[in-house]
Parts: C-alpha cells; sequence; structure tokens
C-alpha cells in the first residue's frame, strides 16, 4: 500500500477537502497513472451530496482521468512507463457475462466496478476516484490517450464524450441524416462536435436562444429554439435521431413529435424518473424512446482515436485542486463552458 494525497468528502452534502487514501501497489496486471488532469463531471456532486442515495463516504471523485504511466506489472503488455493514459468510468467488470463478452462491460450483469464509490477489496473498501496523485487499475481498463490531443481538452472525453459517442455510432449516425443535440451542456457540446464530424446535419435544440452563436461555432448547422412553438412546429417529423442531454426530468412530448417515422430518441441525460410519456407517440410513428450509458473500453478508445482524426476535445475551464467546491456551485449554475477540469499538479 502506499499513501496518496487526495480530496475527499466525509459526509453528504459536505466540502471535498485534502485527504489521504492508499493505493495497492501494483499486481502483475495493473498498470499505475500519475494524474495529470481530471474531469468534474456532475455526477462527482451528485455522489458527494448522496443526491441517489448510494454514496459511501469517505467518497473520492473523479472519472475522467489523464496523466502518465508510472509503474506496471511484470505481465502488462499494452502500456510502458511514461505512456499518455487514460482511465474513465469503470475499473473492472465480471469479463464473463454475455455483456462483457460482447464488450459492454458498462453493462456488465453483475454490475461493473466503478471508478469510485464502487465495493472493493483494497483498502477503504471502496474505489476511490480520480481526486488524488495517482490511481492502479487492471491494464484491461487502461486506455491509450492519443498525444496528439491537446491534454487539458482530453479528460471529459472520458465521460462527456463517450456518453454522446456511443449511442450516435450505436445509431450508426452519418451523411444524409438529420440529428437533434437537446440541450446545450457538458454532454450538448460534445454531442454536437461529434454529431458534426460524422458528417450529419446537425440541430442544436435549446430553450436558450443565447446559446444559438456558440452551437454554431461548436458545429450546429442550425439553432431550434425550443420555446418557439412556430419554430418546432415547421420541423415536425423531420429528425431521425434526437440525443437528449437534458440532466433532469421534463417533458418531452414535443421533442419526440420532431422525429420522423422510425425516428429514435435517445435520452443520455436525465437519471431519473420522466414522469410523462405519452405511448401514443410511439405507436403514432412506430418511433423509439431509447437510452444509453456511456461505452465499453474497445467503444472508447474507438472514440478517443476518432477525436485525434478530427482534432476534438472538450472545450473546458481549468481549475486548481482546491477551487472545487467554487466549482461544484457554479456547476449547479451552469456556469462553466462546458467542464471544469482540475489540473492535478495543484495537489500537493
Amino acid at each position: 500500500m502506499s499513501s496518496t494525497p487526495a480530496y475527499a468528502a466525509l459526509k453528504a452534502k459536505g466540502k471535498v477537502n485534502p485527504f489521504s487514501i492508499d493505493r495497492r501497489e501494483p499486481g502483475p496486471n495493473d498498470v499505475q497513472i500519475d494524474i495529470e488532469y481530471c474531469g468534474v463531471c456532475h455526477t462527482d456532486l451528485h455522489f458527494v451530496n448522496n443526491d441517489w442515495g448510494m454514496s459511501e463516504y469517505p467518497i473520492v471523485p473523479g472519472h475522467e482521468i489523464v496523466g502518465r504511466v508510472s509503474a506496471t506489472g511484470e505481465k502488462v503488455e499494452k502500456y510502458k512507463q511514461g505512456d499518455l493514459a487514460a482511465i474513465g468510468c469503470m475499473v473492472d467488470s465480471c469479463g464473463t457475462c454475455q455483456s462483457c463478452q460482447d464488450g459492454n462491460e458498462q453493462y456488465c450483469l453483475r454490475g461493473m466496478t466503478a471508478t469510485y464509490n464502487s465495493p472493493s477489496e483494497d483498502a477503504g473498501g471502496v474505489t476511490f476516484g480520480g481526486y488524488s496523485k495517482c490511481i492502479v487499475a487492471h491494464e484491461d481498463f487502461i486506455l491509450h490517450m492519443p498525444e496528439s490531443l491537446e491534454i487539458t481538452g482530453t479528460a471529459p472525453l472520458l465521460c462527456a464524450g463517450i456518453t454522446t459517442y456511443s449511442p450516435l455510432r450505436n445509431w450508426q449516425i452519418g451523411k444524409g441524416m438529420k440529428v437533434g443535440i437537446i440541450g446545450l451542456g457538458g454532454l450538448g457540446h460534445m454531442g454536437v462536435k461529434f454529431s458534426h464530424a460524422m458528417g450529419a446535419q446537425t440541430v442544436m435544440i435549446t430553450n436558450s436562444e443565447s446559446k444559438a452563436e456558440d452551437a454554431k461555432l461548436l458545429g450546429a448547422d442550425d439553432v431550434l429554439i425550443a420555446s418557439d412553438t412556430g419554430a418546432m412546429s415547421k420541423q415536425l417529423g423531420e429528425f431521425d435521431f434526437l440525443l437528449n442531454t437534458i440532466p433532469v426530468n421534463h417533458n418531452i412530448d414535443s421533442y419526440l413529435d420532431l422525429l420522423k417515422i422510425d425516428g429514435t430518441m435517445c435520452v443520455v441525460g436525465a437519471v431519473e424518473p420522466l414522469n410523462h410519456v405519452n405511448a401514443a407517440q410511439l405507436i403514432f410513428g412506430r418511433k423509439s424512446l431509447a437510452g444509453s450509458l456511456i461505452g465499453g473500453i474497445q467503444e472508447t478508445q474507438e472514440m478517443l482515436n476518432f477525436c485525434a482524426d478530427h482534432s476534438i476535445v472538450s472545450e473546458v475551464e481549468v481549475i486548481r485542486m482546491e477551487e472545487i467546491n467554487d466549482a461544484y456551485e457554479r456547476l449547479v449554475k451552469s456556469d462553466v463552458k462546458y467542464r471544469f477540469v482540475i489540473d492535478m499538479n495543484s495537489l500537493s
């Protein structure tokens, strides 16, 4: 075991403050990464606050991790010291169920091991995340981060990036398709970038007219204001696919009306009940309402390589570790364009 500086929350809705954790020494198949940057996901705040009733304290958040390999186990073949590497939302899975065999470890039938707050045999009894100086994980859950990408914008690719890439890839988005990205935030801005790079006609759908200019700079071909009933009615039945990134419960009726026959709306933002779903909208149009959760390791690596090929990174604001509690307050107010990333070199 080695003592590692970190930041942790000790109770629900508490501040995230300096803390010390124990990391295991790398085993034969393990890779140790010295963390350089860690993204801040809204999920981090949900777990700190115990909004979903599953947090175990102390909790060290952070599942958008980029850094350099500092040690490897004797059987590791894919990585060497000095490699730029990354860890996303999971660090293990059963490896034997059908989902894992199919490369969908995120849907492990026995439950994936999340990068933080999952039961672990390591000291502390749960996994500790990327708000720390280093992390150790099995090489099968380590990702190669392309050196060509501007590093400060890469960390959110491990969550916001794959969360939006995976459904676009699964529904084979490409040229000749009209795609709507609902909501321009941490997820939505990545959805716009990916949809545009895949060649689809990309429309940002938002209630905020002030976001129109940003959306077009990110790659949107058009902007549709959801509160403008006239503008919405003109595009009824025109969309092949909608990526819904709104993070809270909301009425989806007006969005479903935008879909063509056989169109799909995929929800990736609201991890909670949607109180109103009108099945008639699905029946009269053979439409689908779906969901998607991050991606498997192979698909996440594919996404990182796609980003390198198209020079895609997240739009970020870099902060110091001691600024995290202020960043959480701003996150609640959506006062960031579009993701916070912690410079972990600021953690002593």
